[in-house]
């Protein structure tokens, strides 16, 4: 008789689990349309899974709608990745979260108005992020989400 082996995990390991997995493919230089639909349905895993854990934050939240906001924006939606770099930034606000999230809130909806063709818009938006940077006290955070506003293609 063979014992069938099982693992359970708990939401919060499969949220992050898939976040990271997301992000596996999101740091690949290219990406085949089933790699693509695969890091959606991750990035979306991962939200669900936050949302189920017991005691999770408005942080875990905010990260997640902006991981989502990303994820679209690098397929190229630019409604959806809109769409969720707005909820991104009202989680963000309402609950005074640190303004290293706020200013990535104000990155993804700069990245996602350049998809969308409001690049006078995308410009006051990048401008915002920025202004959040100057807030950040850790180093390591203001660099990276300068670095990654950046990257975001006018």
């Amino acid at each position: 008789m063979t014992v069938k082996e099982t693992s359970t995990f708990t939401h919060k390991q499969l949220a992050v689990q898939y976040f990271n997995k997301t992000w596996d493919v999101l740091d690949l230089n290219e990406r085949t349309i089933e790699e693509e639909e695969k890091m959606v349905h991750l990035a979306h895993s991962s939200f669900w899974h936050w949302t189920q854990v017991e005691n999770h934050t408005p942080k875990n939240l905010s990260i997640g709608y902006w991981q989502l906001s990303r994820v679209y924006a690098t397929v190229g939606n630019g409604e959806r990745a809109q769409y969720y770099a707005e909820r991104c930034l009202d989680v963000s606000l309402e609950n005074k979260i640190e303004p290293f999230y706020v200013g990535y809130a104000y990155e993804a909806l700069g990245r996602a108005n350049v998809l969308l063709k409001q690049s006078d818009l995308a410009l006051e938006l990048v401008k915002q992020a920025q202004e959040y940077a100057e807030q950040v006290q850790n180093e390591n955070e203001k660099s990276m989400l300068l670095n990654d506003l950046k990257t975001i293609g006018f």
